[in-house]
This record gives C-alpha cells, sequence and structure tokens, in this order.
C-alpha cells in the first residue's frame, strides 16, 4: 500500500500544483477583480479606454483569474426582505377583465339589458344588469371567461368563481386561481428583481423567496439599503391610460372604473384617467436613455406587435383627444393625439436629468413588478465592518493552523511537519476549488475552512497513532508506516462520511450563510482526505526512500 506509482506521485503532485495556481489569484484580489471587470465591460461594450486597458493588464491573461467571491458580511452591502403584495394582482385582473366583459355584455343588450360597473371590494367586479330575469344568461356569457385551472391541485376548477344577487354579478378569482396566481407572481417578481440587479452589474446577488410570499435580497458591494431599494423598490408601472378629465382637489371623487393620478411636473394638477390602461409596460420591447428635440434627457420607448397594434388602433379611433403616459401612478405628460401613431415607438421626457434617464430605462427593460414590494427589514452592512471581518477572519485561520502545526510538530517531529505541509496544502486546495467553482465565502464560510483544518489533523493523527502501534510490536519503519496507513484507513473514511452525511443535511435543509458553512465544509472534508491519505504518503515515502532508516523514532 505504502508505495506509489511514479504516474500516481505526478498526478499528487499535479493536482497540489494546479490548487496552488487556482488559489493564486486571491492573494492579490483587488488587481485580479479590477482585470476581470474591465476584460467584461470591453466585451461587453466593444470600447476600450486607457483606463480599462491598464486594469486589464493589471493582470496577466494567461494566469487563472478566477475568484472566491465575497459574501455580504464579508464585502459590505445591502439586505432586505420585501413582502409582494399578492391582492394587487386579484384587482389588476378583474379591471382588466371589464373591458372584454362590457363588451360582450353590451353586444346581448337585447337580452340582458343596460350593464354597469358598480362599487365593489379591490379584487371584485361587480357588474348590474338591467334584467335581472335574465341572470342565467348573463352568467353564462361571463362563464365563457373562465379557463379551467392548469394546476394538479386545482384540476377540475375553473379560474373565475362567479355568484349573483339580485341584478348584481359579482366575478372574482376562485380560490385555486388564486393559488396559482400568487406563485406565479412570486416567480415572476423574483426574475424582475434578479433583472434589475444584474444591470446594474452587481456581483453574486442572492435573491430568494423566503416563505408563501416573501423574497430575500442580498446584494454584496452596493452602496446601500436605500440605494437597492431605490433600484427594485419600485413597481415602475408605465401605463397609457384615457384622460377623462382634470382637477386641481386631490380628494376628487372618481367614477367607477376610473382613477385619480398627479401630475409629476405640474403641482396642484390631477389627472382622472380610465383604469383600464390601453398599453401597459408589459408590451415594451426596448427602453433607452436618450435626448429630445431640445437635447433635454429622455428615454425612447418601442412596443411589441401586440403593443404596437393596440396603441395604433387607440390613437387612430381618438385623434384629438388626450392620453396619459403614467408611470406608478403619477403622469410623466398628457399630450393630445395629433394622428395616429402607428410605429409602435415613443418618447419619455420631462423633468429629469440623465441619471434618472438611465435608471429609468433600467427599470423598464427590466419590466413591471406585477405587484408592489413591501420591505419589511433592510440592513447595510458597510465595507469597512466587511473588511475587518476578512481580517479576523484571516487572523483566526492563520493562529489555528499556527497552533496545530506547533502541536504536531511538538508530538509528531518530522512527521508533523509533513502534517503541517499537508494542512496548509489542503486549505490553498479549499481556496482553489471555491475560486474555480465560483463559490461565495462568508464568515460561516471561514469557520468551515478552520474546522477543516482540524479534520485534516484528525486523519494524520489516527494515522500517526497507529504507526506508534505497530513500530512498538517491533516492525521495522517501512512494515510499520505501510500497515499504519492501511489500519488508518477505514476509521479515516468512517469519520468523513458521518461528516459529509452532516454537511449534506445542512446543504439541502439550511439557507444562506448555513449553506455556505455546508459548501466550505464539504469540500474541505474532500480535500482533507486526499492530503492527509496522498500527500502525507508521498511525503513520507519520499523521505523513506532518501534516509533509508533502520529505526524510527515517532
Amino acid at each position: 500500500m505504502l508505495q506509489i506509482d511514479r504516474w500516481k506521485r505526478v498526478l499528487i503532485f499535479g493536482i497540489c500544483l494546479l490548487g496552488l495556481l487556482y488559489a493564486l489569484p486571491n492573494a492579490f484580489y483587488a488587481r485580479v477583480e479590477a482585470h476581470n471587470d474591465a476584460v467584461a465591460q470591453i466585451e461587453a461594450t466593444g470600447v476600450e479606454t486607457p483606463e480599462l486597458a491598464a486594469a486589464r493588464d493589471g493582470w496577466p491573461s494567461w494566469m487563472p483569474s478566477h475568484l472566491v467571491n465575497l459574501g455580504l458580511d464579508l464585502r459590505g452591502g445591502a439586505h432586505l426582505l420585501g413582502e409582494v403584495q399578492v391582492d394587487q394582482v386579484y384587482k389588476s385582473r378583474m379591471d382588466a377583465l371589464w373591458p372584454e366583459l362590457r363588451r360582450a355584455l353590451s353586444d346581448a343588450r337585447d337580452t340582458v339589458g343596460s350593464v354597469r360597473r358598480v362599487a365593489s371590494p379591490d379584487g371584485v367586479l361587480a357588474i348590474e344588469i338591467g334584467n335581472a330575469d335574465q341572470m342565467a344568461a348573463a352568467t353564462e356569457i361571463v362563464r365563457g371567461f373562465s379557463t379551467p385551472v392548469t394546476t394538479l391541485t386545482g384540476a377540475g376548477q375553473q379560474s373565475l368563481a362567479i355568484s349573483t344577487q339580485g341584478s348584481t354579478l359579482t366575478i372574482q378569482l376562485s380560490d385555486a386561481e388564486k393559488a396559482v396566481t400568487d406563485d406565479r407572481t412570486i416567480q415572476q417578481s423574483l426574475e424582475i428583481v434578479r433583472r434589475r440587479v444584474d444591470e446594474v452589474g452587481t456581483r453574486e446577488p442572492t435573491i430568494t423567496r423566503q416563505g408563501e410570499d416573501r423574497i430575500l435580497i442580498q446584494v454584496p458591494g452596493i452602496g446601500s439599503a436605500a440605494e437597492l431599494k431605490e433600484l427594485i423598490g419600485t413597481t415602475a408601472q408605465l401605463t397609457f391610460n384615457p384622460v377623462v378629465g382634470t382637477t386641481a382637489d386631490p380628494q376628487a371623487q372618481p367614477g367607477v372604473g376610473q382613477t385619480i393620478a398627479p401630475s409629476i411636473d405640474q403641482p396642484n394638477l390631477f389627472y382622472i384617467l380610465e383604469q383600464s390602461p390601453v398599453v401597459t409596460g408589459e408590451d415594451l420591447v426596448d427602453a433607452m436613455p436618450a435626448s429630445d428635440e431640445n437635447g433635454l434627457p429622455s428615454v425612447n420607448f418601442r412596443f411589441n406587435p401586440t403593443g404596437a397594434r393596440a396603441f395604433g388602433a387607440y390613437t387612430s379611433a381618438n385623434i384629438g383627444q388626450p392620453f396619459a403616459i403614467v408611470l406608478d401612478n403619477e403622469v410623466i405628460s398628457a399630450p393630445v393625439i395629433r394622428s395616429a401613431i402607428t410605429g409602435g415607438s415613443g418618447q419619455i421626457s420631462g423633468s429629469m436629468d440623465f441619471d434618472q434617464a438611465n435608471q429609468l430605462s433600467i427599470l423598464l427593460r427590466a419590466g413591471a413588478l406585477p405587484a408592489e414590494l413591501t420591505f419589511l427589514e433592510e440592513r447595510t452592512i458597510g465595507p469597512e465592518l466587511g473588511q475587518d471581518s476578512i481580517e479576523a477572519g484571516r487572523i483566526s485561520a492563520i493562529v489555528a493552523t499556527g497552533l496545530v502545526a506547533a502541536y504536531l510538530i511538538a508530538s509528531y517531529g518530522l512527521f508533523g511537519v509533513f502534517a503541517s505541509i499537508a494542512v496548509a496544502v489542503n486549505v490553498i486546495l479549499i481556496l482553489s476549488i471555491m475560486s474555480m467553482m465560483g463559490a461565495t465565502l462568508t464568515l460561516p464560510g471561514i469557520a468551515g475552512i478552520v474546522l477543516t483544518v482540524g479534520t485534516a489533523v484528525d486523519a494524520n493523527v489516527i494515522i500517526f497513532e497507529r504507526i506508534r502501534e505497530e513500530l512498538r510490536r517491533a516492525k521495522r519503519p517501512f512494515r510499520a508506516i505501510e500497515d499504519g496507513f492501511r489500519e488508518a484507513m477505514s476509521a479515516i473514511m468512517d469519520a468523513n462520511v458521518t461528516s459529509f452525511i452532516a454537511a449534506a443535511v445542512m446543504f439541502y435543509l439550511g439557507s444562506g450563510p448555513v449553506k455556505g458553512f455546508a459548501v466550505t465544509l464539504t469540500i474541505g472534508l474532500v480535500t482533507s482526505v486526499f492530503t492527509a491519505i496522498f500527500l502525507t504518503r508521498l511525503m513520507i515515502l519520499t523521505w523513506l526512500e532518501w534516509r533509508k532508516p533502520v529505526q524510527l523514532n515517532l
């Protein structure tokens, strides 16, 4: 067992050398990070400025440039816990359904009589018909707009719950459809938040679902929680609504199916709008910052074919009438339609600077959140605190490794030196694997690395103690070492397998920092077995072949 073929020696040495090569960039973190950012920006824009070229050339292109990503607690950044107001989606669904229902019921006016919408709670559509004795016919028309719920739990159920009382027809989403809508809304919100964060080039954000209707957002490297909220905290809902009228009274009561919105740049001016928009931001294909005809900041946008057709049809039928461009319930502008706009593109201009125009274009490109995101918890971790954590973790790792090495050398002499070298290589291999994986290192992750130092030592201690037992039986050094490695193997594997099971449970059942700890612990278990069984054995065998000791004192 102690003999190692030449190709295996080359392989062990090669793995250690490769690990050192891939771990090396972390010793020059700022320089390599600037190199990676410059390369990414040059590839994305195709523009190479002297500053970008200098940053790119700050690290050799032939060297590995993978880094261990630093988590929120090490790099600093922002932490937000948001709650998605899913009830708002029910209201939007009913508001969008009303124009189609009104058209269908109006076509059957000879049967059902007059049709009008009456006041009702949010998420509920109440319609009053003129001929109460024809309620069955009206209900049948409404059922034509209901669709089967396409989930296993909602199988056999319809999307709309319809009830009648007197001459009033009440419509709302069924419980099964609400469950489907809630899940879809959370998933859509997750994707939109992720796209918005990715637009500004942040590194390794953590954006995950928490519970039924909450989203956890952690973004390392961003300035503050307020900055992150500014980026994702708005719904950025762009709509084009017909204008009913204007008023100076913010408390004015609009009619049923109407809403009131303030002008963004004219104080004391409020617009009364049709609640159902002609086109929404969901029909946007692109939005880019630009300048208007006066050289002022603006945002150019373009609709998809569906949005372009709807917008073209509306403007063709309403020439001479005003319509409002509404962003987050504020009217940006309300131009009068001079001619049909069939090209599917337009421009938003007003009181904004170039930074605001760029931010608005990012929000519009990323899409509108389907519902408002209410922030329940927010924290800002400064980079100074993160740097303190890195320094504390570095010192603790060095001290722990130093004390362990001192104990090993004091207890086992030269063999303790071999074990100490294996422990150092073990840490290097952990960092190299995490770099290649693009894993994120957190404070619990540092604790996992320190713990694996002890795990690696355990394996070496077991081996050395077994060798001592064999020497007490008066075996020759070569035979004692060979038997010691063989007899220790089962104990080492059992200990590491049980630790691996615990790490796997933490990874699959835990979240955030717990997962970070589990990842580093798992990697450390693998590397510690490699360094203890293969690297330490190779160093001992090389020494035996060189010195050929007749007697061994351990």
